[in-house]
């Protein structure tokens, strides 16, 4: 390879960051990474600065992918408080959520002893209509206080191994569910013992688009998880009720 080539192989090299001192004179040395991820929190605290976030744009959007909608409510409390006391002054709140449908047959929650016995969907349905009702009341809350408020949930045929939330339409967070005993589950006066799922500790891993990505594999995690929650919304996806 002539000397020509080397150069301007070490200038493409400099250009995208990787080396350093490259020119007369100096010896190319490998750039150090400028960009350092922080590690994974568990999602009640994750959500909660991210959505945080997310509020101080005009107009925000969401889509959560989850069992409960347990997390998102919890982690609105900050935001919607912020508005609250007027440090926050979106104009608009567009929410969509998907929960998985109790028509269907779910893997999980179920007895340890007894997987077709129905009291443990019975269970989640009504947890699930607790939370989407204090989802609600939440997200109208912010109505007298000058923001629009759209919420619209619906229900999916699917068992979920992860929960997901976009953000803004420019970000990913994104959780797997741990499958665990829980031998101590209350139901009409009634200790039930499941398998059961972790939704507030499950670590999330964010990823977005934009200015804010690292590199383009990450912006497309962005888009392709956008994808997938569309997919299922204009498809299967039937009104939560």
């Amino acid at each position: 390879m002539g000397r020509s080539a080397v150069r301007e192989a070490l200038a493409v090299l400099a250009q995208e960051g990787l080396l350093e001192n490259v020119g007369r004179g100096a010896s190319p040395t490998v750039a150090e990474p400028t960009y350092h991820a922080e590690a994974p929190r568990s999602a009640g605290v994750e959500l909660a600065d991210r959505l945080h976030e997310a509020f101080q744009a005009e107009h925000i959007t969401v889509d959560a992918f989850s069992l409960t909608t347990e997390t998102l409510n919890n982690a609105l409390a900050w935001p919607v408080r912020q508005v609250m006391d007027h440090q926050l002054t979106p104009r608009s709140v567009t929410a969509r959520v998907l929960v998985p449908s109790l028509q269907a047959r779910l893997a999980l929650p179920r007895l340890i002893d007894d997987p077709e016995d129905p009291k443990p969907r019975e269970r989640l349905h009504r947890m699930q209509t607790t939370y989407v009702d204090a989802l609600s009341n939440s997200l109208h809350s912010l109505a007298p206080f000058g923001t629009a408020v759209t919420l619209t949930v619906r229900a999916v045929p699917l068992t979920p191994t992860h929960k997901l939330y976009l953000l803004n339409g420019d970000e990913a967070l994104i959780g797997y569910y741990q499958v665990v005993k829980n031998e101590e589950a209350a139901f009409r006066g009634e200790q039930l013992a499941l398998y059961d799922v972790l939704g507030l500790t499950a670590k999330l891993f964010r990823s977005a688009r934009g200015p804010e990505a690292r590199d383009e594999q990450e912006a497309s995690f962005v888009a392709e998880s956008q994808q997938f929650f569309d997919s299922l919304w204009d498809t299967i996806a039937t009104p939560f009720g």
